[in-house]
Protein backbone atom coordinates (compact mmCIF):
# COMPACT_ATOMS: atom_id res chain seq x y z
CA UNK A 1 0.00 0.00 0.00
CA UNK A 2 1.51 3.75 -0.72
CA UNK A 3 1.87 6.14 2.00
CA UNK A 4 -0.95 8.39 0.05
CA UNK A 5 -3.90 5.86 0.38
CA UNK A 6 -6.83 6.79 2.41
CA UNK A 7 -8.72 4.95 4.15
CA UNK A 8 -11.99 3.34 3.57
CA UNK A 9 -14.83 4.83 5.51
CA UNK A 10 -17.06 2.21 7.45
CA UNK A 11 -20.79 2.73 6.97
CA UNK A 12 -22.49 3.46 10.46
CA UNK A 13 -25.02 0.89 9.11
CA UNK A 14 -22.77 -1.88 8.61
CA UNK A 15 -21.55 -1.49 12.29
CA UNK A 16 -23.21 -4.24 14.49
CA UNK A 17 -21.60 -3.09 18.04
CA UNK A 18 -20.12 -0.39 19.82
CA UNK A 19 -16.97 -1.38 22.33
CA UNK A 20 -18.02 2.51 23.44
CA UNK A 21 -19.82 5.36 23.32
CA UNK A 22 -18.93 8.65 24.19
CA UNK A 23 -19.84 12.36 23.13
CA UNK A 24 -16.38 13.45 21.98
CA UNK A 25 -13.54 10.95 20.83
CA UNK A 26 -10.35 12.37 20.55
CA UNK A 27 -7.55 10.91 17.92
CA UNK A 28 -4.42 11.34 19.63
CA UNK A 29 -2.79 12.46 22.99
CA UNK A 30 -0.28 15.28 21.84
CA UNK A 31 -0.78 18.97 22.83
CA UNK A 32 -3.41 19.45 20.22
CA UNK A 33 -5.33 16.96 22.05
CA UNK A 34 -4.79 17.19 25.07
CA UNK A 35 -6.06 20.46 25.30
CA UNK A 36 -9.36 19.83 23.38
CA UNK A 37 -10.55 16.63 25.86
CA UNK A 38 -9.68 18.73 28.95
CA UNK A 39 -12.22 21.61 27.76
CA UNK A 40 -14.53 18.90 26.05
CA UNK A 41 -14.90 17.07 29.39
CA UNK A 42 -14.60 20.69 31.38
CA UNK A 43 -17.83 21.36 29.01
CA UNK A 44 -19.98 18.32 30.32
CA UNK A 45 -19.48 16.04 27.85
CA UNK A 46 -18.28 12.22 27.91
CA UNK A 47 -14.76 12.01 26.58
CA UNK A 48 -12.43 9.58 25.30
CA UNK A 49 -8.92 9.67 23.78
CA UNK A 50 -7.00 7.07 21.53
CA UNK A 51 -3.18 7.18 21.41
CA UNK A 52 -1.27 5.17 18.71
CA UNK A 53 1.67 5.13 21.28
CA UNK A 54 2.38 3.80 24.87
CA UNK A 55 2.63 6.92 26.18
CA UNK A 56 0.95 10.83 25.92
CA UNK A 57 2.63 13.70 24.29
CA UNK A 58 4.13 11.98 21.18
CA UNK A 59 5.65 15.11 19.16
CA UNK A 60 4.82 17.73 21.57
CA UNK A 61 7.74 16.28 24.56
CA UNK A 62 10.62 16.50 22.06
CA UNK A 63 9.92 20.19 21.74
CA UNK A 64 11.82 22.45 23.97
CA UNK A 65 8.71 24.15 25.40
CA UNK A 66 8.14 27.65 23.74
CA UNK A 67 4.48 28.46 23.44
CA UNK A 68 4.24 32.11 21.24
CA UNK A 69 1.68 34.20 23.46
CA UNK A 70 1.13 37.62 23.64
CA UNK A 71 -1.15 40.64 23.64
CA UNK A 72 0.12 41.93 27.39
CA UNK A 73 0.61 38.69 28.87
CA UNK A 74 2.59 38.17 32.83
CA UNK A 75 5.98 37.76 31.65
CA UNK A 76 5.77 40.61 29.08
CA UNK A 77 4.56 43.17 31.81
CA UNK A 78 6.98 41.97 34.76
CA UNK A 79 9.83 42.47 32.15
CA UNK A 80 8.92 45.82 30.53
CA UNK A 81 6.99 44.82 27.12
CA UNK A 82 4.56 46.20 26.03
CA UNK A 83 2.20 44.36 23.81
CA UNK A 84 -1.15 44.48 22.39
CA UNK A 85 -3.55 42.18 20.39
CA UNK A 86 -4.02 44.22 17.79
CA UNK A 87 0.22 44.33 17.07
CA UNK A 88 0.49 40.94 18.30
CA UNK A 89 -2.16 40.04 14.71
CA UNK A 90 -0.42 42.83 12.79
CA UNK A 91 2.61 40.62 12.92
CA UNK A 92 1.27 37.29 12.68
CA UNK A 93 -1.41 38.44 9.58
CA UNK A 94 2.35 39.83 8.26
CA UNK A 95 3.94 36.43 8.55
CA UNK A 96 1.58 34.13 7.50
CA UNK A 97 0.76 32.79 3.88
CA UNK A 98 -2.88 33.12 3.75
CA UNK A 99 -3.67 35.05 6.68
CA UNK A 100 -6.94 33.79 8.30
CA UNK A 101 -8.20 37.24 9.92
CA UNK A 102 -11.02 35.81 12.25
CA UNK A 103 -8.34 32.97 13.40
CA UNK A 104 -5.21 35.23 13.92
CA UNK A 105 -7.70 37.86 15.80
CA UNK A 106 -9.37 34.76 17.96
CA UNK A 107 -5.64 33.53 18.53
CA UNK A 108 -4.30 37.12 19.81
CA UNK A 109 -7.36 38.50 21.80
CA UNK A 110 -7.29 35.50 23.72
CA UNK A 111 -3.75 35.23 24.03
CA UNK A 112 -3.52 36.33 27.71
CA UNK A 113 -6.59 34.25 28.77
CA UNK A 114 -4.69 31.14 27.25
CA UNK A 115 -1.43 32.38 28.97
CA UNK A 116 -3.32 31.87 32.25
CA UNK A 117 -5.13 28.76 31.50
CA UNK A 118 -1.87 27.32 30.95
CA UNK A 119 -0.35 28.33 33.74
CA UNK A 120 -3.59 27.34 35.54
CA UNK A 121 -2.77 23.45 34.51
CA UNK A 122 0.01 24.10 37.47
CA UNK A 123 3.24 25.65 36.62
CA UNK A 124 4.41 29.29 35.75
CA UNK A 125 6.32 30.68 33.36
CA UNK A 126 9.30 32.34 34.81
CA UNK A 127 9.09 36.38 34.60
CA UNK A 128 12.27 36.83 33.00
CA UNK A 129 13.29 37.84 29.68
CA UNK A 130 16.49 36.29 27.96
CA UNK A 131 17.84 39.41 25.31
CA UNK A 132 20.14 37.64 23.21
CA UNK A 133 20.23 36.08 20.14
CA UNK A 134 18.87 32.22 20.11
CA UNK A 135 17.12 29.31 19.08
CA UNK A 136 16.39 28.98 22.60
CA UNK A 137 16.37 30.07 26.43
CA UNK A 138 19.16 28.43 27.83
CA UNK A 139 18.52 28.11 30.98
CA UNK A 140 14.71 28.50 32.42
CA UNK A 141 13.80 32.48 31.25
CA UNK A 142 10.62 33.03 30.41
CA UNK A 143 10.47 35.24 27.52
CA UNK A 144 12.25 35.86 24.48
CA UNK A 145 12.31 36.81 20.87
CA UNK A 146 11.74 34.01 18.70
CA UNK A 147 10.32 34.84 15.06
CA UNK A 148 11.36 37.74 12.67
CA UNK A 149 9.52 40.68 14.75
CA UNK A 150 12.25 43.26 14.36
CA UNK A 151 13.39 41.47 10.98
CA UNK A 152 12.63 44.05 8.39
CA UNK A 153 10.02 44.59 6.55
CA UNK A 154 7.88 43.04 9.74
CA UNK A 155 9.19 45.84 12.28
CA UNK A 156 8.18 48.50 9.97
CA UNK A 157 4.94 46.27 10.08
CA UNK A 158 4.20 45.66 13.45
CA UNK A 159 6.02 47.18 16.96
CA UNK A 160 7.81 44.26 17.84
CA UNK A 161 7.87 42.40 20.92
CA UNK A 162 9.15 39.03 22.24
CA UNK A 163 6.57 36.14 22.44
CA UNK A 164 7.94 33.33 23.18
CA UNK A 165 7.20 32.04 26.23
CA UNK A 166 8.95 29.27 27.44
CA UNK A 167 7.96 26.50 30.30
CA UNK A 168 10.78 26.42 33.11
CA UNK A 169 12.41 23.64 32.52
CA UNK A 170 16.61 24.40 31.24
CA UNK A 171 17.55 23.17 27.88
CA UNK A 172 16.24 23.06 24.16
CA UNK A 173 14.60 19.66 24.32
CA UNK A 174 11.53 18.22 26.09
CA UNK A 175 10.35 21.36 28.48
CA UNK A 176 6.65 21.18 26.81
CA UNK A 177 6.75 17.57 28.30
CA UNK A 178 5.83 19.27 31.57
CA UNK A 179 2.79 20.95 30.64
CA UNK A 180 1.88 17.03 28.89
CA UNK A 181 1.74 15.82 32.03
CA UNK A 182 -0.12 18.46 33.84
CA UNK A 183 -2.71 18.10 30.81
CA UNK A 184 -2.17 14.09 31.48
CA UNK A 185 -3.18 14.52 35.40
CA UNK A 186 -5.88 17.17 34.41
CA UNK A 187 -7.63 15.07 32.19
CA UNK A 188 -7.93 11.68 35.26
CA UNK A 189 -8.79 14.77 37.01
CA UNK A 190 -12.25 14.87 34.98
CA UNK A 191 -12.54 11.57 34.51
CA UNK A 192 -10.78 11.05 30.93
CA UNK A 193 -9.31 7.78 29.76
CA UNK A 194 -6.90 8.06 27.68
CA UNK A 195 -5.97 4.64 25.99
CA UNK A 196 -3.10 3.81 24.81
CA UNK A 197 -1.54 1.36 22.04
CA UNK A 198 -5.20 2.33 20.68
CA UNK A 199 -5.31 3.70 17.23
CA UNK A 200 -8.26 4.76 15.17
CA UNK A 201 -7.67 3.66 11.71
CA UNK A 202 -11.18 4.72 9.92
CA UNK A 203 -13.83 6.86 10.36
CA UNK A 204 -17.36 5.49 10.87
CA UNK A 205 -19.94 7.81 9.05
CA UNK A 206 -23.69 7.59 9.56
CA UNK A 207 -26.41 8.04 6.65
CA UNK A 208 -26.78 11.37 6.59
CA UNK A 209 -23.15 11.56 6.26
CA UNK A 210 -21.66 12.89 9.47
CA UNK A 211 -19.16 11.23 11.42
CA UNK A 212 -20.19 8.95 13.79
CA UNK A 213 -17.16 7.33 15.38
CA UNK A 214 -14.16 5.24 14.55
CA UNK A 215 -13.03 1.69 13.97
CA UNK A 216 -10.19 0.96 16.27
CA UNK A 217 -7.06 -1.54 16.67
CA UNK A 218 -4.97 -2.83 19.78
CA UNK A 219 -2.85 -5.01 18.53
CA UNK A 220 -5.09 -8.04 17.67
CA UNK A 221 -8.18 -6.67 19.20
CA UNK A 222 -10.36 -4.21 17.29
CA UNK A 223 -14.05 -2.98 17.42
CA UNK A 224 -15.85 0.22 16.86
CA UNK A 225 -16.37 3.64 19.11
CA UNK A 226 -19.64 5.69 18.75
CA UNK A 227 -19.20 9.26 19.06
CA UNK A 228 -21.10 12.56 18.49
CA UNK A 229 -18.29 14.35 17.67
CA UNK A 230 -14.45 13.17 16.43
CA UNK A 231 -11.47 15.28 17.29
CA UNK A 232 -8.65 14.07 15.13
CA UNK A 233 -5.26 15.72 16.58
CA UNK A 234 -3.25 12.81 15.38
CA UNK A 235 0.25 14.74 14.20
CA UNK A 236 1.92 15.53 10.71
CA UNK A 237 3.39 13.59 8.13
CA UNK A 238 7.06 14.45 8.07
CA UNK A 239 7.41 10.45 8.88
CA UNK A 240 5.38 9.53 5.91
CA UNK A 241 8.39 9.23 3.47
CA UNK A 242 5.16 8.75 0.06
CA UNK A 243 3.26 12.15 1.71
CA UNK A 244 6.69 14.12 1.82
CA UNK A 245 8.07 13.03 -1.42
CA UNK A 246 4.68 13.97 -3.00
CA UNK A 247 4.40 17.64 -1.31
CA UNK A 248 7.63 18.76 0.64
CA UNK A 249 10.58 17.15 -1.33
CA UNK A 250 13.02 18.88 0.43
CA UNK A 251 12.23 17.43 3.37
CA UNK A 252 13.48 14.00 2.07
CA UNK A 253 16.92 15.78 2.26
CA UNK A 254 17.60 16.28 5.46
CA UNK A 255 19.20 14.23 7.92
CA UNK A 256 17.23 14.77 11.10
CA UNK A 257 13.11 14.69 11.44
CA UNK A 258 11.47 16.76 14.21
CA UNK A 259 8.72 14.40 14.82
CA UNK A 260 7.51 10.87 15.96
CA UNK A 261 7.25 7.21 14.50
CA UNK A 262 3.53 7.88 14.21
CA UNK A 263 3.86 11.58 11.98
CA UNK A 264 2.97 9.92 9.49
CA UNK A 265 0.09 11.71 8.10
CA UNK A 266 -3.03 9.13 9.09
CA UNK A 267 -4.98 12.15 10.85
CA UNK A 268 -4.55 13.88 7.76
CA UNK A 269 -5.71 10.95 5.58
CA UNK A 270 -8.85 10.11 7.68
CA UNK A 271 -10.05 13.71 7.20
CA UNK A 272 -9.19 13.36 3.64
CA UNK A 273 -11.36 10.52 3.31
CA UNK A 274 -14.67 12.31 4.43
CA UNK A 275 -13.56 15.26 1.93
CA UNK A 276 -11.70 17.29 4.07
CA UNK A 277 -9.64 20.22 2.33
CA UNK A 278 -5.67 20.03 2.95
CA UNK A 279 -4.03 23.60 2.61
CA UNK A 280 -0.46 24.31 2.67
CA UNK A 281 0.58 20.50 2.46
CA UNK A 282 4.18 21.92 -0.05
CA UNK A 283 4.65 24.36 3.64
CA UNK A 284 7.41 22.73 5.47
CA UNK A 285 9.49 24.26 8.21
CA UNK A 286 12.99 23.31 8.35
CA UNK A 287 16.18 25.06 9.72
CA UNK A 288 19.78 24.35 10.25
CA UNK A 289 20.80 27.71 13.11
CA UNK A 290 24.01 29.19 12.73
CA UNK A 291 23.31 31.07 16.14
CA UNK A 292 24.01 31.06 18.85
CA UNK A 293 26.84 33.06 19.21
CA UNK A 294 25.09 36.17 17.46
CA UNK A 295 28.45 37.78 16.62
CA UNK A 296 28.51 35.32 13.51
CA UNK A 297 25.21 37.12 11.88
CA UNK A 298 27.61 40.20 11.72
CA UNK A 299 28.81 38.45 8.69
CA UNK A 300 27.36 37.75 5.11
CA UNK A 301 25.74 35.06 3.60
CA UNK A 302 26.25 34.41 0.49
CA UNK A 303 25.29 31.81 -2.62
CA UNK A 304 26.69 29.80 -5.49
CA UNK A 305 26.54 32.75 -7.35
CA UNK A 306 28.31 35.20 -4.86
CA UNK A 307 25.14 37.26 -4.02
CA UNK A 308 23.60 38.16 -0.49
CA UNK A 309 19.95 36.88 -0.56
CA UNK A 310 18.54 37.51 2.92
CA UNK A 311 19.09 39.73 5.81
CA UNK A 312 21.04 38.01 8.54
CA UNK A 313 19.77 38.87 11.54
CA UNK A 314 16.35 36.85 10.25
CA UNK A 315 14.94 34.17 12.55
CA UNK A 316 17.03 30.83 11.67
CA UNK A 317 13.87 29.54 9.79
CA UNK A 318 13.87 32.15 7.52
CA UNK A 319 17.46 32.43 6.93
CA UNK A 320 17.16 28.72 5.82
CA UNK A 321 13.87 29.26 4.04
CA UNK A 322 15.44 31.72 1.49
CA UNK A 323 18.92 29.09 1.51
CA UNK A 324 16.38 26.29 -0.04
CA UNK A 325 15.58 28.83 -2.88
CA UNK A 326 18.66 29.08 -4.16
CA UNK A 327 20.86 27.04 -6.58
CA UNK A 328 21.54 23.95 -5.36
CA UNK A 329 20.11 24.75 -1.74
CA UNK A 330 23.84 26.32 -1.40
CA UNK A 331 24.84 28.91 1.14
CA UNK A 332 27.77 30.15 2.71
CA UNK A 333 28.00 32.64 6.19
CA UNK A 334 31.28 34.48 5.33
CA UNK A 335 32.67 36.79 8.58
CA UNK A 336 36.45 37.70 9.31
CA UNK A 337 38.67 37.16 11.85
CA UNK A 338 37.23 39.99 14.04
CA UNK A 339 33.85 38.63 14.19
CA UNK A 340 34.75 34.38 14.29
CA UNK A 341 33.79 32.59 17.29
CA UNK A 342 32.54 29.16 16.89
CA UNK A 343 29.28 28.00 18.09
CA UNK A 344 29.70 25.78 20.73
CA UNK A 345 27.04 23.02 18.95
CA UNK A 346 27.73 23.62 15.06
CA UNK A 347 25.01 23.08 12.78
CA UNK A 348 26.51 24.45 9.92
CA UNK A 349 29.44 22.77 10.03
CA UNK A 350 33.18 25.01 9.40
CA UNK A 351 34.78 25.13 6.25
CA UNK A 352 38.26 26.59 6.37
CA UNK A 353 39.94 29.95 6.40
CA UNK A 354 41.40 32.13 4.31
CA UNK A 355 44.17 34.84 3.99
CA UNK A 356 42.71 36.41 1.09
CA UNK A 357 39.62 36.97 -0.43
CA UNK A 358 40.41 35.79 -3.67
CA UNK A 359 41.90 32.43 -1.72
CA UNK A 360 38.57 32.40 -0.22
CA UNK A 361 36.51 32.33 -3.81
CA UNK A 362 38.85 29.90 -4.61
CA UNK A 363 37.97 27.55 -1.82
CA UNK A 364 34.08 28.00 -2.17
CA UNK A 365 34.45 27.14 -5.63
CA UNK A 366 32.69 31.04 -6.07
CA UNK A 367 33.34 33.68 -8.54
CA UNK A 368 36.58 36.19 -7.86
CA UNK A 369 35.09 39.49 -8.90
CA UNK A 370 31.61 38.30 -8.01
CA UNK A 371 33.00 37.70 -4.21
CA UNK A 372 34.89 40.73 -3.75
CA UNK A 373 32.22 43.19 -5.01
CA UNK A 374 29.53 41.64 -2.45
CA UNK A 375 31.90 42.04 0.27
CA UNK A 376 33.08 45.41 -0.74
CA UNK A 377 29.36 46.58 -1.27
CA UNK A 378 28.31 44.99 2.11
CA UNK A 379 31.41 46.70 3.66
CA UNK A 380 31.15 50.18 2.85
CA UNK A 381 27.46 50.31 3.86
CA UNK A 382 27.84 48.02 7.29
CA UNK A 383 30.75 51.15 8.37
CA UNK A 384 27.77 53.53 8.24
CA UNK A 385 25.33 51.02 9.93
CA UNK A 386 23.56 51.04 6.78
CA UNK A 387 21.96 47.82 4.43
CA UNK A 388 20.64 49.16 1.55
CA UNK A 389 19.89 45.46 0.03
CA UNK A 390 18.64 43.55 2.82
CA UNK A 391 17.86 46.18 6.13
CA UNK A 392 19.75 44.40 8.45
CA UNK A 393 19.35 45.74 11.56
CA UNK A 394 22.33 48.24 12.58
CA UNK A 395 22.87 45.82 15.61
CA UNK A 396 24.41 43.18 13.60
CA UNK A 397 25.78 45.60 10.94
CA UNK A 398 30.01 44.86 10.77
CA UNK A 399 32.44 45.36 7.91
CA UNK A 400 33.95 41.96 7.78
CA UNK A 401 37.29 43.59 6.24
CA UNK A 402 40.16 42.09 8.82
CA UNK A 403 41.54 39.25 7.20
CA UNK A 404 41.81 35.75 7.56
CA UNK A 405 38.21 35.14 6.51
CA UNK A 406 36.15 32.12 7.46
CA UNK A 407 33.12 30.36 5.89
CA UNK A 408 30.81 28.00 7.07
CA UNK A 409 28.17 26.05 5.21
CA UNK A 410 24.98 26.54 5.10
CA UNK A 411 24.19 24.22 2.14
CA UNK A 412 21.38 21.18 2.42
CA UNK A 413 23.13 18.64 2.87
CA UNK A 414 26.30 19.71 4.61
CA UNK A 415 24.64 21.48 7.30
CA UNK A 416 22.42 19.42 9.92
CA UNK A 417 18.96 20.80 9.04
CA UNK A 418 16.12 19.39 10.56
CA UNK A 419 12.22 20.22 9.68
CA UNK A 420 8.13 19.01 9.90
CA UNK A 421 5.27 19.81 7.93
CA UNK A 422 3.02 22.48 8.36
CA UNK A 423 0.12 21.66 5.84
CA UNK A 424 -3.13 20.27 7.06
CA UNK A 425 -7.00 20.22 7.26
CA UNK A 426 -8.59 23.38 6.35
CA UNK A 427 -10.51 24.17 10.09
CA UNK A 428 -13.06 27.16 10.95
CA UNK A 429 -12.05 29.01 14.02
CA UNK A 430 -13.85 26.46 16.48
CA UNK A 431 -12.09 23.58 14.99
CA UNK A 432 -14.46 22.39 12.66
CA UNK A 433 -13.28 20.74 9.50
CA UNK A 434 -13.84 22.26 6.34
CA UNK A 435 -14.65 20.46 2.98
CA UNK A 436 -13.29 22.08 -0.05
CA UNK A 437 -16.75 23.61 -0.69
CA UNK A 438 -15.91 25.62 2.69
CA UNK A 439 -19.04 23.67 4.82
CA UNK A 440 -18.21 22.10 8.12
CA UNK A 441 -17.59 18.18 7.46
CA UNK A 442 -20.42 16.97 10.34
CA UNK A 443 -19.39 15.85 13.69
CA UNK A 444 -15.30 16.17 12.93
CA UNK A 445 -12.79 18.70 14.05
CA UNK A 446 -8.86 18.86 13.90
CA UNK A 447 -6.52 20.11 16.06
CA UNK A 448 -2.43 20.36 16.48
CA UNK A 449 -0.03 19.51 13.65
CA UNK A 450 -3.04 17.92 11.50
CA UNK A 451 -4.78 21.15 10.81
CA UNK A 452 -3.94 24.00 8.80
CA UNK A 453 -4.36 27.35 11.40
CA UNK A 454 -1.91 29.65 11.52
CA UNK A 455 -0.07 29.36 7.95
CA UNK A 456 3.27 30.01 8.20
CA UNK A 457 5.89 28.78 5.88
CA UNK A 458 9.62 28.55 7.08
CA UNK A 459 10.32 31.91 6.05
CA UNK A 460 7.18 33.45 8.66
CA UNK A 461 7.67 31.04 11.30
CA UNK A 462 7.84 31.68 14.89
CA UNK A 463 8.92 29.23 17.42
CA UNK A 464 6.02 28.73 19.70
CA UNK A 465 3.85 28.62 17.37
CA UNK A 466 2.99 25.08 16.84
CA UNK A 467 2.23 24.31 20.69
CA UNK A 468 0.59 28.08 21.17
CA UNK A 469 -1.98 27.19 18.52
CA UNK A 470 -1.83 23.59 18.88
CA UNK A 471 -2.93 24.27 22.26
CA UNK A 472 -5.61 27.22 21.99
CA UNK A 473 -7.58 25.87 18.92
CA UNK A 474 -7.27 22.43 20.65
CA UNK A 475 -9.61 24.03 23.13
CA UNK A 476 -12.02 25.90 21.25
CA UNK A 477 -12.47 22.00 19.27
CA UNK A 478 -13.09 20.27 22.44
CA UNK A 479 -15.08 23.39 23.46
CA UNK A 480 -17.44 23.84 20.11
CA UNK A 481 -17.78 19.35 19.96
CA UNK A 482 -19.09 19.95 23.55
CA UNK A 483 -21.43 22.37 22.67
CA UNK A 484 -22.69 20.73 19.54
CA UNK A 485 -23.08 17.47 21.81
CA UNK A 486 -25.55 19.49 24.34
CA UNK A 487 -27.28 21.01 21.59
Amino acid sequence: MSGLDLPDIVNASDVTGYSDTVDVLVIGAGIGGCCAAAEAAAAGASVLVLERSAAAGATTCMAGGHFYLGGGTAVQKATGHDDSPEEMAKYLTAVSLEPEPEKIKAYCDDSVDHFNWLEGLGFQFERSYYPEKAVIQPQTQGLMYTGNEKVWPFCEQAVPAPRGHKVPVPGDTGGAGMVIELLVKRLADLGVEIRYETGARRLVVDDAGAVAGVYWKDGPEDGFIKASSVVIAAGGFVMNPDMVARWVPQLAEKPFTLGNTFDDGLGIRLGASVGAELKHMDQAFITAPVYPPSILLTGLVVNKEAKRFVAEDSYHSRTSGFVMDQTDHAAYLIVDEAHMQRPEFPLAPFIDGWETVEEMADGLGLDRAALAATLDRYNEYAAKGEDPDFHKSADFLAPQDTGPWAAFDMTLGKALYAGFTVGGMATSVDGEVLAEDGSPVPGLYAAGACAANLAQDGKGYSSGTQLGEGSYFGRRAGRHAAQVVKG
